[in-house]
């Protein structure tokens, strides 16, 4: 597929070659994102939101594109995350297909998309687009950066490479490594796409496309996403009608089949596979512990901030409350003003997105206090 950049979307071009972690590099390369509210003059205000592996750099409505975005009821005028007060930057993730240079992306050597060809990714190349755009706005600190899930990762690589570039953080359902039922969840998602004869090593087109790996691959991401009891308060055991059953005799039976079906076909046109298996892959290399000698603790009590925020529901099995209750005790043994906060919601990995009447406060109370 091609990439799909929203429509209000700004630019910044990298420094060529911009290198990557573990080799290779990129020439021509971008960072997508979005701005919202004004920058003071004293530069002193900007919130830097660095997202999860698919969303992209859309998470609120502005003047180029009123359309709503992935985090609307956070962020905006009046909202948790005001911008009547902070001037708010939204980025896509480097590797992504949303606007940031990733595998779908031309290869200006080429002519032809990156494909496999693309260096390997780590959560630390993302963090140093990001830094570069801060750079290019005039932002030398951030009032706070925030990141959710992948963007919590994010947050912290950037915290961990560039000190001093930010006065707080607010880490939401994310974690300072990746724990093996992740990395196992992924790892499966990533071969059910590799599996798929039309995946052809990253070969792949709109006619000939791994459609049945990139299902399976989400249905795989949704069912973590959620919680078990929120699927049982929303499906029970209840039946599709019989003229809704498929002819096949292992077909779908159950509403919550049809469920993760219908989400899954709607998810795998707009979402490149390649740019999946990279940013994928990444969330499993990452480790804090490399800045510590080894010792996720010593790491982040490196990092050096006024003031942090660890925040995540206890039913979230992708990314549990013991690796933001981590993040929370490594930043306050930094010396930061450190609160866990450890949220009742029964829906899983992505209340953050769907649970705003709970994570709303937490995070408007937090940045209320900057």
């Amino acid at each position: 597929m091609s990439e799909s950049i929203p429509p209000a979307t700004r630019f910044v071009e990298l420094p060529g070659p911009f290198p990557f972690k573990r080799g290779g590099a990129l020439e021509g390369a971008k960072l997508a994102y979005e701005t919202w509210g004004e920058l003071s003059p004293a530069r002193d205000n900007a919130i830097l939101i660095l997202p999860g592996l698919s969303p992209n750099d859309h998470a609120a409505a502005n003047a180029g594109n009123p359309e709503p975005g992935w985090w609307e009821a956070m962020l905006g005028p009046g909202k948790p995350i005001d911008t009547n007060r902070w001037f708010v930057v939204c980025v896509n993730p480097l590797g992504s297909c949303k606007g940031s240079t990733g595998a779908a992306s031309i290869n200006p050597g080429t002519g032809q998309p990156y494909r496999l060809d693309f260096p390997d990714l780590s959560i630390e190349d993302g963090a140093r687009a990001a830094r570069h755009l801060l750079q290019a706005l005039g932002i030398d600190c951030l009032a706070s950066v925030i990141g959710n899930s992948m963007g919590g990762m994010s947050a912290l690589a950037l915290l961990l490479q560039f000190p001093g570039v930010a006065r707080s953080h607010i880490n939401v359902s994310g974690s300072a490594r990746a724990l093996p039922f992740s990395i196992a969840i992924r790892s499966l998602q990533r071969e059910a796409i590799r599996l798929d004869p039309n995946w052809n090593q990253g070969h792949y087109d709109d006619h000939a496309y791994p459609e049945n790996g990139m299902r399976i691959a989400r249905k795989l991401g949704v069912v973590t996403y959620r919680s078990a009891m929120e699927w049982d308060g929303r499906f029970g055991r209840v039946r599709l009608d019989s003229e809704c059953r498929e002819d096949d005799p292992f077909g779908l039976e159950f509403e919550v089949e049809r469920y993760l079906e219908g989400h899954a076909r709607r998810f795998v046109r707009t979402f490149d596979p390649n740019c999946y298996l990279y940013l994928s892959r990444s969330m499993d290399w990452f480790d804090a512990a490399e800045y510590g000698g080894g010792d996720v603790m010593k790491a982040l009590a490196g990092i050096r901030l006024e003031r942090a925020l660890a925040i995540g529901v206890h039913t979230d099995i992708l990314f549990p409350l013991q690796q933001q209750e981590q993040v929370a005790d490594g930043l306050r043994a930094g010396g930061a003003d450190s609160e866990f906060l450890a949220l009742e919601s029964p829906q899983g990995h992505d209340a953050f997105l769907v649970d705003i009447e709970r994570f709303g406060p937490a995070i408007g109370g937090f940045l209320g206090k900057l």
